[in-house]
């Protein structure tokens, strides 16, 4: 049996309570509906509002109890029978029990919902059957064991059925809790709840009184009476007003160039400074694969050949890359798992090292070549591998990437022209598949390989290069589907590693999103802040947000 842990207290002489801190996210939130978003915006503020069954301790990666207090598991993995914490409460009062779990997971399912969270709740490739015996208890049946276990509920927000119950059966709930909702109607078992909104500018938070949750001295959490949320997209903007005392924190790790002036201002006493190690996450480069929407681009018959981006591997010096684009502070990387996650990184992934020879000869081998002396590669028919990169603007680190790619790029023959967007626009963009290429970085929502089978199935929301597939489309993400099913239903660890290798090995081979560099992690945050037990995922400290405190 699982059971609760107590609370620690923040260093120091104790949390004060009371007061506010301002905190600042690079975009508008999509939608304050975790079920029907993906984005950091919307995540941050789902973790503050909304609570979950269990919890994965973003410092530790240990699961904790959460809304369930304790657990029993069957021996085989397949049954998991969770008691309710008693006495919680939403936060207009109403009780939370068990009907409000199993109105989450059908809301989940519902393909009316079309929630970008189903295929992450899945056991041997099916849906979780749930049950309620009785109010404050839940049972979970999985078709198969399960790898990860309940570790696949940290990301299931549980939602408020006497709210949303109506949408749900009227087929609305993908549209619910939107811009335009009342904050009066977006009750949460959170620390915090929603009080105002202004699109563009800012999301108030004040403290939830009903909040279940205890600190060490046993007192009720959380310490801060509010918490502002300023949508700042650029970041040197960001770094100003973290450095004037107009923010305490930014929602993500700092920039390289921000390391010399934060540390002066440490020195200073006005900020401090923390070393996260290297990050689990990287950026991705990749082309929009689907070929339903880019089949009629002549361009696709060399862009869908893994050849291409093969070459593409072997063109880009990363150790360059990690010089130039993260100023020394980063890792040259072969894939989507770095060094930071140390449980599943494969150092042996096959790696394309600098070769421009060799990724010319890649090119050649698939009949590209600079056949009118322009600089720029084309096929037999003329067609020219020049492309538009969209990224993130007001990013530094993704503007100096796109911009070594498009030299290191130039040098074989591959023309890269670069188009910043805002935020939004460009994760609408890339939902759409509107786009020849991309260079963004996603964040993985688990360390285990597992909790992102949104990523690596075919038919995943978040499997970037050709999303939301009905069948695989080619026999190696076939492949990779069978192998992540069969990794994600086995609880011998060995042998999980063993599967996740082989998917590793694949993936390199084919390279649909190609990494570089993964960065060494900074992060900063206001002296008078007390209570930070930093994270390598993001949100990097207000993941625990019901323990931060501010000094006197």
């Amino acid at each position: 049996m699982i059971r609760d842990r107590p609370g620690v207290l923040p260093s120091g002489s104790g949390p004060r309570r009371g007061g506010q801190i301002v905190a600042s996210i690079r975009g508008e939130p999509r939608s304050f509906n975790r079920l029907v978003a993906r984005d950091l915006a919307t995540e941050t503020l789902t973790m503050l509002t909304q609570g979950r069954l269990v919890r994965i301790n973003r410092a530790t990666f240990e699961l904790e109890p959460w809304l369930a207090e304790t657990w029993e598991s069957s021996a085989d993995g397949r049954v998991h029978t969770l008691h309710l914490r008693p006495g919680v409460t939403w936060s207009d009062g109403a009780p939370f029990t068990a009907d409000d779990v199993l109105f989450t997971l059908q809301a989940a399912y519902d393909p009316k919902v079309e929630s970008v969270l189903a295929e992450t709740l899945l056991a041997g490739g099916q849906r979780i059957r749930a049950s309620a015996p009785d109010p404050q208890t839940v049972v979970l049946t999985f078709a198969a064991p399960s790898g990860p276990g309940l570790r696949l509920l940290d990301g299931l927000p549980i939602l408020p059925k006497h709210k949303l119950g109506a949408a749900l059966a009227n087929g609305t709930f993908g549209m619910a809790w939107t811009s335009a909702t009342p904050p009066a109607e977006m009750v949460g078992t959170g620390p915090f709840v929603v009080r105002e909104y202004q699109p563009g500018q800012r999301v108030l938070l004040e403290r939830n009184p009903r909040y279940w949750r205890e600190g060490a001295d046993g007192d009720p959490l959380p310490y801060l009476d509010r918490i502002v949320l300023e949508i700042v997209p650029e970041q040197n903007a960001e770094l100003l007003r973290l450095q004037s005392g107009m923010t305490d924190l930014s929602n993500s790790e700092l920039r390289p160039e921000d390391y010399v002036p934060v540390r002066r201002a440490e020195e200073q006493g006005t900020l401090r400074l923390i070393e996260l190690g290297v990050g689990p996450d990287a950026d991705g480069f990749w082309f929009c694969l689907k070929p339903e929407i880019k089949g009629k681009d002549p361009r696709f018959a060399f862009v869908s050949r893994p050849e291409f981006r093969q070459a593409i591997s072997h063109a880009v010096d990363r150790e360059m890359f990690a010089e130039t684009v993260f100023l020394g502070a980063a890792v040259p990387v072969w894939g989507p798992i770095t060094p930071g996650n140390d449980q599943w990184f494969w150092p042996d992934v096959p790696r394309y090292f600098h070769d421009d020879a060799k990724a010319a000869a890649l090119l050649a081998g698939i009949g590209l070549e600079d056949r009118n002396k322009n600089g720029v590669v084309e096929d037999a028919n003329g067609t020219e591998a020049r492309f538009t990169v969209i990224t993130q603007q007001g990013v530094g680190w993704y503007e100096r990437g796109t911009m070594v790619l498009r030299e290191e790029l130039a040098r074989v023959g591959i023309a890269l022209d670069i188009a910043p967007l805002e935020f939004g626009a460009m994760i609408q963009r890339m939902l759409a598949c509107d786009y020849d290429a991309i260079y963004f970085r996603p964040v993985a929502t688990d360390l285990d390989p597992a909790g992102n089978m949104d990523f690596w199935l075919s038919s995943g929301s978040a499997h970037l290069w050709n999303m939301s597939q009905k069948v695989p489309g080619s026999d190696w993400e076939r492949r990779i589907d069978t192998l992540m099913l069969e990794q994600s239903a086995s609880i011998d660890a060995e042998r999980r590693r063993q599967q996740f290798t082989l998917v590793q090995q694949i993936f390199a081979e084919n390279l649909p999103v190609l990494y570089f560099a993964a960065p060494r992690m900074y992060f900063a945050h206001s002296a008078r802040l007390q209570g930070v037990v930093p994270s390598v995922q993001r949100p990097p400290v207000l993941w625990n947000a019901d323990s931060l405190s501010v000094s006197q």
